[in-house]
C-alpha cells in the first residue's frame, strides 16, 4: 500500500453557534488542510496519482471556503463550521473527485492553528 499526502491552505472567518467562550464571537483562521490518499499499486508510469491532479481537486473544494464567512456557506448555515465539520465536508466533497479503482481518499485533516486540528476518515 502507498499513502500520499498533499497540503493546501485557505483563510476564512466563522463563529460557533451555541458555544460559550471566545469562539462564539466572529473570528478568523488561516486554515491548513492535509489530504491523504491510499493506493494499492502504482500505475503504468509508477505513480499512484499525480500530485498536481490531487492538488487541483483539493483546491476546487477548498476555494469554496476561501475568504468567506463560513456560517454563510452551505452546509454551515445549518451545522456549526467547526474544524470537525469542515474536515468531514472537505472529505465528502473530495471523495467524489479522487476515488477510483486504485486510489481512495483516506483522511482529511484541518488545522485551525499550529497546535489544533481535526481529522475525518472512513474505514476503508
Amino acid at each position: 500500500m502507498y499513502d500520499l499526502m498533499i497540503e493546501t491552505r485557505f483563510s476564512s472567518a466563522h463563529q460557533l453557534r451555541g458555544y460559550k467562550g471566545k469562539c462564539e464571537v466572529l473570528h478568523g483562521h488561516n486554515w491548513k488542510v492535509q489530504v491523504f490518499v491510499t493506493a494499492e499499486k502504482l500505475n503504468e508510469i509508477d505513480i499512484a496519482i499525480d500530485f498536481h491532479d490531487l492538488k487541483a481537486y483539493t483546491n476546487e473544494v477548498v476555494n469554496q471556503l476561501d475568504h468567506c464567512f463560513l456560517n454563510d456557506v452551505f452546509p454551515f448555515t445549518e451545522i456549526n463550521p467547526s474544524s470537525e465539520n469542515i474536515a468531514k465536508w472537505i472529505f465528502d466533497s473530495l471523495k467524489k473527485k479522487v476515488d477510483d479503482d486504485n486510489v481512495q481518499l483516506s483522511a482529511v485533516t484541518v488545522w485551525e492553528s499550529e497546535t489544533a486540528s481535526a481529522t475525518y476518515y472512513e474505514d476503508l
